[in-house]
């Protein structure tokens, strides 16, 4: 028996990422609410990694440095995430995908202090999904326009 290459190859123990358009892997944007804080505590350098059911990741926030480290399912969409923080204390995150365009939203809890809020994340470079957005653009109308619409109901 000689040496196989392709055994050996450290690539092939990483599994492939997921195809789904619903769990792209790499840089995404998010954030999460809690009492007392003000407004949206933001993610930052946050990136993740879907590949066959397992989900990890990383960033930055308020807080400090985490990691992420979960699963996903494709027929559900729900997303489930344990974020431990470097040297500290661990969060669970509950979250779905409903393939809405609302990407991955849900609540987080730390049990042991009787802790949750919400928290919401999306692809970096896709639009926030939770800003409101007119469904249609229409032309507007220009004097012009509105001068010969009423002209036109003269006759």
């Amino acid at each position: 028996m000689g040496y196989d290459e392709d055994q050996h190859d450290s690539r092939q123990s990483q599994p492939k990422t997921e195809t789904d358009e619903r769990f792209p892997s790499g840089p995404w944007v998010g954030f999460w609410l809690q009492r007392p804080l003000v407004g949206r505590q933001w993610m930052r350098d946050l990136w993740l990694r879907f590949a066959q059911g397992g989900v990890n990741g990383g960033g930055v926030d308020c807080v400090g440095e985490f990691r992420f480290d979960g699963r996903y399912d494709l027929k559900t969409g729900r997303v489930m995430l344990i974020k431990q923080y470097l040297g500290a204390h661990a969060v669970q995150y509950d979250g779905r995908n409903e393939n809405d365009g609302q990407w991955i939203w849900g609540v987080w809890r730390m049990r042991e202090i009787g802790q949750s809020g919400g928290f919401h994340m999306w692809p970096k470079g896709v639009a926030d999904p939770t800003q409101r957005r007119l469904a249609e653009e229409v032309d507007a109308p220009t004097e012009e326009k509105a001068e010969a619409a009423v002209g036109a109901g003269r006759d």
